[in-house]
């Protein structure tokens, strides 16, 4: 279908709406019942938001372990658009171009620094493949996919490197006049090496990670590390994935007034089908526990994430824009919630998602 009707749906704000859809794109958002199209699709009950944007995906299903399809992880999630956190390096790049334009969700793409990506989890092991040459040319031929440089800066992937890779990466930022989104994890290098390398719009991924080596000290007080760069602009993303995310450290984090950026996943298909991240719905649902109102938490994957990718458009709903929509419920049944230490929480709401209007075209979830 490419006109259609979303009828009786409900923004944030519980207000109901119609939402007329001619050609892929967004024609009218009109009162409730006054829309009209070929086809009405009754969505009462359910909440429409701009479509969910994952900032932090592994959509290269040919690595291992780190890889998933396409669109397991974006529209059959409720998400419209992924952003690939640096499977590919220089060498892999084309490939994951080309998965893209078979895909019905939208892909951008972190740039490993490394130019063999995630074909091994030590890419950063040896210096020779960071190629300089290779990143800078990548990022002129794909400028349309990749929207940043990756770094994964903990003691197993970079081992005797140390902060080297980072201070490399930086210098390629530079170059490229793209940010860096930097992994954290278990060290060395130590968090308060890491941190002040990263400038305004860099990427914290795993902020609220629960190992030794993070953000907040043994008094679940932020690093003055992490209250500095706040200041400074850097974004901070939550990526949650199989070993990253610490309900007691996202409590602290909410204690502390740390702002909401982006919620994203670290989702590939070991832990969406084993768990602890399940799907976009699960993580967000997490947040809604934690204590985030609603709006909080839809909008650290849309509008927030929008703004970080400089595609506003993707972070609202309006009158001739190409349709991407997420349609949800939040339904008041409990549900036993598992972060990546094994702690568990129960809520007595989560999140469901429906379908997704993904480039014009409907899709039930």
């Amino acid at each position: 279908m490419k006109d259609f009707v979303l009828r009786h749906v409900k923004r944030l704000n519980e207000e109901e709406i119609d939402i007329v859809i001619e050609d892929g794109k967004i024609a009218q958002v009109m009162k409730a019942g006054d829309g009209h199209g070929e086809h009405v699709i009754d969505c009462s009950g359910l909440y429409v938001s701009s479509g969910w944007i994952d900032l932090h995906v592994h959509a290269f299903p040919e690595f291992d372990p780190y890889g998933d399809e396409i669109d397991e992880i974006g529209v059959k999630q409720g998400v419209t658009t992924i952003v690939d956190a640096g499977s590919c390096g220089a060498d892999r790049i084309a490939d994951l171009a080309a998965s893209r334009e078979k895909a019905k969700t939208n892909v951008y793409a972190f740039l490993n620094i490394s130019r063999i990506g995630l074909e091994r989890v030590d890419e950063l092991s040896r210096l020779e493949w960071i190629d300089k040459g290779k990143v800078v040319q990548a990022v002129k031929e794909y400028k349309d996919i990749i929207v940043g440089l990756k770094a994964r800066i903990s003691k197993s992937v970079v081992c005797e490197n140390g902060i080297e890779p980072l201070r490399i990466a930086r210098a390629l930022s530079s170059e490229t006049d793209l940010p860096i989104m930097v992994h954290i994890g278990s060290g060395p290098p130590k968090i308060d090496d890491i941190i002040p390398l990263l400038e305004k719009g860099d990427v914290i991924t795993h902020y609220l990670n629960g190992k030794q080596n993070n953000l907040f000290d043994e008094h679940e007080n932020p690093r003055q590390v992490l209250k500095d760069a706040i200041k400074r602009g850097v974004h901070l993303d939550v990526g949650h994935g199989t070993a990253s995310f610490s309900f007691k450290v996202a409590e602290a984090a909410k204690r502390h007034h740390i702002a909401l950026n982006t919620i994203s996943t670290d989702i590939y298909r070991m832990n969406r089908l084993k768990g602890p991240v399940y799907s976009m719905a699960n993580v967000l649902t997490k947040f809604l526990s934690l204590g985030y109102s609603l709006e909080e938490v839809i909008a650290a994957v849309t509008i927030n994430a929008a703004n970080w990718l400089k595609k506003p458009e993707l972070g609202w709903i309006k009158a001739g824009d190409v349709a991407n929509l997420t349609l949800f419920a939040v339904k008041n049944e409990p549900i036993t919630l598992i972060d990546s230490d094994g702690e568990k929480r129960v809520s007595d709401q989560r999140i469901e998602t429906k379908g997704v209007v993904a480039n014009g075209e409907f899709i039930k979830c």
